[in-house]
């Protein structure tokens, strides 16, 4: 036994002359870590290091091969099941094929957890942003920004893709409910995003930069139109303040400005977010952002060359990953992209992947996701974003005790519809998508034994026996592009006709609306005792009941200005267009 165990020992132990190199040694200063293993790279382990693909588009040997220096999640790019167990066994998978290579350099992971850890089943879903604007809350959204970075790195993964800093200008653009508000003052107090998620120990992201809330007609990746001057006054701040709280990455728009793709964008990116913002993180493309540069179909040398002489510093090239890392290594090769821009991208996203600590502690420390905890927080969020926008009569709060109430609306109990786009999948879902309260759960819940609440999703068999009618109902879920609306923006048929047949029966009708911006729903409101803007609320639909029964007054102030009709469009505070309701609007009781 003595034998077997000095044969282990002597396998064991390390030689006197195999001393681990200075970039594995926790106490020495980062830099100095970064410049010790940056002298020991090859340029195809740099090229590595800049290459970002899709978890769905690799094999495990090619995380190895190619020296990846990133893997992400796409929208509602799952390992099956979709479990939080599934999620860190393929994170500590791929980790340990990076960990394969010469110089052990660990993967960086991103994922899109915008409004909490949204692509996972079962984790905690809070309001989007839009609704987390009209709460004007920044404590609650850093503590918002710290429960989704427990959940992700609960999960395995380290660089969320959050928060989106846009300032949405046009309501008819898909993404608007990405965005805090129409006033840049707005985003740049909820960058308080970033101190949450990276006092998580999770990379946060800042994206997407510049202007892509400000494209003419709304029109997702489309074009900014404005002068420089107009562009950092309404679109810089909220990049700026990020920068200043430390923000480890930014993600560069998909749309133009004045024309020219932001991707391409050298002045935007490398003078002004690097140079004058200061910015010493790395800056990382959008979904196959590079491949826009041109206009046309497919990734070009050339587009690789602008882009990384642009600034950018890692490529998100999600299944073209090989062609990028062939354009890139000949484009060094020939001398048009500099050895230095390489090592300055290289140290940028070498010195997050230390400071992250994903050398010292690179597999998934798990942990549950979806806590009671998270759940209360977002339950709060839910009843803080709340915009109470009518309330004739005060006929709410409703009654708990002695009431009789009708509930209607194909929003009413389905937690797809609540939760949005960028829940489970990228478009999101309809019905039981994830554990979650329905908004119809939440009344039930909210009331009396002595109260009755009858549901019918179409508004069939109400009489005048009924004390009021809640009708919830707005958006189905949608994502950016799909969700552009350049035409009509009001309600769908379906949605009138359930309200039409709750008003026949006589009774007062109570319009919960669930939608990711402002409708067009100036000539219908008045036929509405009262109107409750609930934005999209995620999974905790309780907190909407919560204010419907009084168990919270209404403190949410509207973060865009409503407009009395889609013509108005872009309508946004100081354009002298007159309203529906003005931008910071808000009732309470």
């Amino acid at each position: 036994m003595a034998t077997v165990t000095l044969v282990i020992a002597l396998i064991g132990a390390p030689r006197a002359d195999a001393a681990a190199p200075p970039y594995q040694d926790p106490s020495l200063p980062i830099a100095a870590r970064v410049d010790d293993l940056l002298g020991r790279m090859s340029l195809d382990e740099k090229i590595g290091q800049m290459t970002q693909a899709e978890r769905a588009s690799v094999t495990d040997a090619d995380i190895t091969t190619y020296r990846l220096g990133s893997l992400l999640s796409g929208g509602g790019s799952a390992p099956s099941p979709n479990t939080a167990t599934s999620w860190a066994d393929m994170y500590d998978r791929f980790q340990s094929r990076a960990l394969a290579t010469p110089l052990a350099i660990p993967l960086v992971y991103g994922v899109d957890a915008v409004h909490g850890h949204n692509n996972v089943h079962g984790a905690t879903i809070f309001p989007h942003n839009i609704g987390l604007g009209a709460a004007r809350d920044p404590a609650l959204v850093e503590q918002i920004g710290r429960a989704t970075a427990d959940e992700v790195a609960a999960t395995g993964l380290d660089w969320n893709f959050a928060p989106c800093l846009c300032v949405a200008r046009n309501d008819r653009w898909g993404r608007t409910y990405e965005s805090f508000g129409e006033q840049p003052e707005i985003a740049t107090a909820m960058t308080s995003y970033i101190t949450g998620v990276q006092g998580g120990g999770v990379l946060a992201t800042a994206k997407h930069y510049i202007g892509d809330g400000g494209t003419t007609g709304g029109d997702d990746q489309g074009d900014t139109q404005l002068s420089e001057a107009d562009l950092r006054a309404i679109h810089l701040p909220p990049f700026a303040e990020a920068v200043r709280k430390g923000v480890g990455s930014v993600m560069i728009s998909f749309s133009s400005w004045n024309g020219q793709k932001l991707h391409g964008h050298q002045h935007l990116i490398t003078n002004v977010l690097k140079g004058e913002l200061g910015f010493t993180g790395f800056v990382v493309s959008d979904w196959n952002g590079i491949d826009q540069i041109d206009g046309a179909p497919g990734m070009t040398a050339a587009e690789v060359r602008q882009a990384v002489n642009a600034g950018i510093d890692m490529v998100m090239v999600p299944e073209a990953w090989r062609t990028f890392i062939g354009h890139l290594r000949a484009e060094v090769q020939a001398g048009r992209v500099t050895q230095a821009r390489i090592d300055d991208a290289n140290r940028r996203i070498l010195t997050k992947k230390f400071e992250l600590g994903l050398f010292e502690r690179p597999y998934a420390v798990r942990a549950p996701i979806g806590t009671a905890e998270h759940r209360a927080l977002a339950r709060q969020a839910v009843r803080q974003s709340q915009v109470l926008l009518k309330n004739d009569g005060n006929i709410l709060p409703l009654a708990r005790e002695g009431n009789r109430i009708f509930v209607a609306g194909r929003s009413a109990d389905n937690i797809g519809y609540q939760s949005g786009g960028w829940t489970i999948t990228w478009q999101g879902g309809s019905g039981a998508i994830t554990p979650g309260t329905s908004i119809l759960a939440g009344i039930r819940a909210s009331v009396a034994p002595s109260t009755t609440v009858t549901y019918n999703a179409n508004g069939t068999g109400i009489d005048s026996s009924y004390r009021a009618a809640i009708a919830v109902v707005g958006e189905t879920p949608y994502a950016e592009g799909q969700g552009d609306r350049p035409g009509a923006m009001g309600l769908a048929s379906t949605d009138l006709n359930t309200i039409a047949r709750l008003r026949a029966a006589g009774v007062p009708v109570i319009v919960v609306l669930v939608s990711g911006r402002p409708l067009d729903i100036a000539t219908q409101v008045p036929n509405w005792r009262a109107l409750l803007a609930s934005w999209l609320p995620g999974t905790e639909g309780q907190g909407v009941a919560d204010v419907l029964f009084g168990g919270y007054r209404p403190t949410g102030k509207l973060p865009v200005t409503w407009m009395a009709s889609a013509g108005q469009q872009p309508i946004n505070s100081g354009d002298g267009k007159p309203p529906l309701y003005p931008y910071g609007f808000g009732l309470t009781y």
